[in-house]
């Protein structure tokens, strides 16, 4: 997938957003929702409140705009930017919203003995997925890379700081950086009084409060194999995050396979789970992304696991065989909305690392 089909499906998904965001708030008798969507973060984000309130949606894009100038990857002029330029020199400023995801970010880190990785830089540089440079490095390259990938030598310092201690280090907060602006998106608009709203940071869903009282938003799962058309499943959600990691979100294809944004540390190669998507609910958005992306590198059944010890966090996890699994707490809530895919009996095969 090259930048322009990047941007072209980013296009058909902000329109698939609207219409389904609409229905959301017309099913609530909710007369004028307004929405406003922005590109922040690479992709398409969409804030919807129940009634006009163009100040607060201001408000909330250009927290979302200051994240990302200063955690994004991705540009040359961002706080990550500048401590990945001093990787092996030494230590570098660290803004405030770098501190608070790269601990996040650390911690999950341990907790999953380094498959959850924030150093994962040079690998995701030397795949290029999600860019025109796109292609399949050499072994030597991920190596190389490989090399390079080891959250235990990241320093944070008493003073603002973070220090990557060997040269050629890279911070990718990809992995948990929309979480932690889903959070502070969710925190303004309840600070200012919104009790219900919906935000959309590119897949990052965010249900706010209730659709009307007692009752719980329905927020659906795309089809894991093409992210298009109606949802195949749905959940009930209130006051809480939910967060999907795919195969089909970012990859593109050479030699006729397909190879996909969630790499392996271990093996620096993107990942071979068995898995089509893992779904994280939970009402901490920042774990959602990370545990999303864990749980997919851990395959179904180690995943579950993993997310049944998290508190405040459940998981849906959907196989290549179109099966359906979920931690205790969405047991019986799922309801299936496409008859190719089912809920599964028993316990979840694990597809390795």
């Amino acid at each position: 997938m090259n930048a322009r089909q990047n941007d072209e499906r980013k296009a058909r998904r902000a329109i698939a957003l609207i219409v389904g965001t609409a229905l959301v708030f017309a099913s609530c008798r909710v007369s004028a929702p307004t929405m406003r969507t922005e590109l922040v973060f690479g992709t398409v984000c969409a804030i919807t409140l129940p009634k006009p309130d163009d100040a607060l949606l201001a408000r909330v894009f250009a927290r979302l705009r200051e994240l990302e100038a200063t955690v994004s990857a991705n540009r040359d002029d961002t706080n990550v930017a500048e401590i990945n330029r001093s990787s092996g020199i030494s230590p570098a400023h660290a803004a405030p919203d770098t501190i608070a995801i790269l601990r996040a970010a650390l911690s999950y880190a341990k907790q999953t003995d380094g498959l959850f990785d924030p150093t994962i830089g040079p690998l995701v540089k030397a795949w290029g997925i999600g860019t025109d440079a796109a292609a399949v490095p050499s072994q030597d390259t991920i190596d190389a890379a490989r090399s390079l990938v080891d959250y235990r030598r990241v320093t944070i310092g008493e003073s603002d700081t973070v220090f990557l201690s060997k040269s050629g280090m890279r911070l990718d907060l990809g992995g948990i950086a929309k979480g932690h602006a889903a959070d502070l998106a969710a925190q303004i608009l309840r600070e200012a009084g919104a009790d219900r709203a919906i935000v959309d940071l590119g897949g990052n869903i965010y249900a706010v409060g209730e659709k009307k009282r007692g009752t719980p938003w329905t927020i659906g799962i795309r089809d894991p194999e093409t992210n298009r058309g109606a949802p195949i499943l749905s959940i009930p959600v209130s006051n809480a995050s939910v967060v999907t990691s795919g195969a089909y979100e970012r990859f593109f294809v050479e030699g006729g396979r397909r190879y996909h944004h969630i790499v392996n540390p271990r093996t620096g190669w993107p990942a071979e789970t068995g898995l089509l998507s893992v779904t994280i609910v939970s009402p901490n958005s920042m774990r959602a992304d990370a545990l999303s992306t864990s749980a997919f590198l851990l395959g179904a059944k180690e995943g579950l696991a993993l997310v049944e010890a998290e508190p405040e966090a459940e998981a849906i996890i959907i196989d290549a065989k179109r099966r359906i699994y979920a931690t205790s707490g969405l047991r019986g809530k799922i309801r299936v909305l496409d008859d190719r895919f089912s809920v599964a009996d028993g316990e979840p095969e694990n597809g390795g690392l």
